[in-house]
């Protein structure tokens, strides 16, 4: 039977300031130690300060991830993106791709998505891939059409196997940054979905995917969410800018 590590991944947004990141960092590495083993925690904080989050951390069990990246695979005249290579040599292990506010601020379709995931895995990051829907979306019942469109755009350009070093995270878009939260079982009726999908493929990739929770984790909910079968962990947005809510919401993995 494979067992699935629990990942809590932190994701600054365009939040914070230099002062503020140093003392959220060290706050989390006292609370989590040097310690390499059980939940995995990863933080992934503005471009600007990924070289600082970097070495703020001393020799701590947190991995580094990115928010975005460019689409293309190669450098080139693309001001203001920045290269998976870029990311690697600052010490990212993960970045993520399809994040709703890409997906409706940015221009960020179900191809661009599934070629940045590409990109991610062609220069060693894994990628963390977002799906969800919105909530006019899941009233009108295409919660699993949703779903499995954005998934079969990645599947279609890549492969099954590709998500053997990738996780998926699951945000329903109505439930970021609004109070609102799916409950366990709604959650885990679309984490099942997921995990379903790629099971009809291949049986082992499934049983070692991690699939996340994003929408509204706080420390009160997480104990509950985390419980579920097809719950990996979570991808945090605002409170993951509280260290010891965060630190709860860890401990709850």
């Amino acid at each position: 039977m494979i067992t699935r590590t629990p990942l809590v991944a932190g994701n600054w947004k365009m939040h914070g300031s230099l002062q503020d990141s140093e003392a959220l960092v060290s706050e989390l590495c006292a609370g989590i130690g040097s310690v390499d083993e059980g939940p995995q925690m990863l933080l992934c904080p503005s471009y600007v300060y990924l070289q600082a989050v970097r070495a703020w951390w001393h020799g701590s069990s947190i991995r580094l991830g990115a928010q975005n990246l460019a689409e293309s695979r190669g450098p080139g005249a693309f001001t203001g993106e920045v290269s998976g290579a870029m990311l690697r040599e600052f010490g990212c292990e993960y970045v993520i791709v399809g994040h709703s506010e890409r997906r409706a601020l940015f221009g960020d379709t179900d191809e661009r998505v599934a070629a940045k995931f590409g990109t991610a895995q062609s220069h060693g990051l894994k990628p963390i891939l977002c799906v969800g829907e919105t909530l006019e979306e899941r009233e009108t019942d295409r919660t699993r059409s949703v779903i499995e469109r954005q998934l079969e755009a990645v599947l279609g350009e890549t492969s099954v196997t590709a998500f053997a070093s990738a996780v998926v995270a699951y945000e329903p878009v109505w439930a970021i940054g609004t109070g609102r939260t799916a409950t366990p079982d709604q959650a885990q009726e679309v984490h099942e979905f997921i995990r379903s999908m790629i099971r009809d493929r291949d049986a082992t990739i499934a049983a070692g995917l991690q699939v996340l929770y994003g929408g509204s984790v706080k420390g009160a909910n997480a104990k509950e969410l985390f419980a579920m079968d097809d719950i990996d962990g979570g991808l945090v947005g605002g409170a993951s800018l509280e260290a010891q809510e965060f630190l709860t919401i860890f401990q709850a993995a």
